[in-house]
């Protein structure tokens, strides 16, 4: 009697225990399909986030019709070092392509990388390049990817022929390294510090959209569709992405009904959820200028891996790959490359 009522108390025990956890342990809902417009799909990001968005945007430049680079370097970085071995990849990645007193890697460079790609089958044809739009800031206090390195983004797409009319560069704020808000609670301006989100007095995200979409309505004070999680898992294709399981959709109300466009933010290292919570996704403002504008906002989620990704970052160097001293992570095939390209094509796909 007394080991079958202990065996009942540990038995009610986990049965309350996997009660109170049961909506933390649910899997998220999928991803919708909206039937968004495939023509119209814009990316942005900061730091690892703005490597991701240049290499996503050469990557996938038939059907990216813009992108947002708040202190990132050029497509390539890491490859472009000129270094030997097994880690130049990573090497490259956290010097030359960031604080290193050396020279930055050549944007013209890398331009003639991703026409060797482009040539191999690995990315879309380079000629896609000029018809994007272009947003590319550097804060000039920056001390983590410095404004040198930065200019060598704009190398890039002055070499791939985008028009300087479709190019707004940014190198006169003095603002560190961060997304640029509006926002009190946020450090002042010049800071080079954790969460990364500065208040330089303006919405950065709102001007990035302005910059890719061209002219827009006035954001929204309140933003009232829905912010809603969704499965990232369904996205991985059974291999490592580093991706973690659960993503964020900002859906206005409009695009439940009617077709909108897709903006996809690629968050910075150490800016993911599991470390900063929502303050990214939800008082950047990219939200209360979807709102108004019919654009669906796709915020994917990196996990912090302690051996290959620490600070939670996008890949663009190779940590992803199976292979690090020939990494893929600039190919339209590479892990989070492909995963996140799968996301826009649910989204864009008919509703059912």
């Amino acid at each position: 009697m007394r080991s079958s009522s202990v065996l009942s108390r540990r038995l009610a025990a986990i049965l309350l225990t996997t009660l109170a956890a049961g909506p933390a342990l649910a899997a998220a809902p999928p991803l919708p399909a909206l039937g968004a417009d495939a023509k119209q799909v814009t990316v942005s990001g900061l730091s690892s986030g703005a490597f991701m968005a240049a290499q996503f945007s050469a990557a996938h430049s038939a059907s990216v019709a813009g992108a947002g680079i708040v202190a990132g370097g050029p497509f390539y970085c890491a490859g472009l070092g000129g270094l030997n071995g097994a880690e130049r990849f990573f090497t490259t990645a956290t010097t030359l392509c960031m604080n290193s007193p050396g020279p930055a890697p050549s944007g013209a460079a890398a331009f003639k990388a991703a026409e060797r790609f482009a040539s191999e089958g690995l990315i879309d044809p380079v000629s896609n390049i000029k018809r994007q739009r272009l947003y590319i800031f550097t804060g000039a206090s920056d001390n983590i990817v410095l404004s040198k390195v930065v200019a060598q983004t704009l190398a890039f797409y002055r070499s791939a022929g985008v028009p300087e009319q479709q190019i707004k560069y940014i190198d006169t704020t003095n603002a560190g390294h961060a997304f640029i808000t509006a926002n009190a609670k946020d450090l002042a301006c010049p800071a080079n510090a954790a969460p990364n989100l500065n208040n330089c007095g303006f919405v950065q995200s709102q001007d990035i959209l302005r910059q890719l979409y061209g002219n827009l309505n006035p954001p929204v004070a309140k933003p009232g569709g829905d912010l809603a999680d969704f499965d990232q898992t369904a996205f991985a294709k059974g291999g490592y992405t580093g991706l973690s399981d659960v993503g964020h959709v900002y859906i206005p109300a409009a695009c439940r009904t009617a077709s909108c466009r897709v903006h996809v933010v690629f968050h910075g290292c150490m800016q993911e959820d599991s470390r900063i919570g929502d303050r990214l996704y939800t008082t950047a403002g990219y939200n209360e200028m979807a709102d108004s504008n019919r654009i669906v906002v796709l915020y994917p989620q990196i996990r912090a891996d302690p051996s290959r990704n620490p600070l939670g970052c996008w890949d663009f160097w190779g940590y992803s790959s199976k292979d690090p001293v020939k990494p893929d992570f600039y190919a339209k095939r590479a892990p989070q490359m492909s995963a996140v390209d799968a996301m826009i094509q649910r989204l864009t796909s008919p509703r059912k």
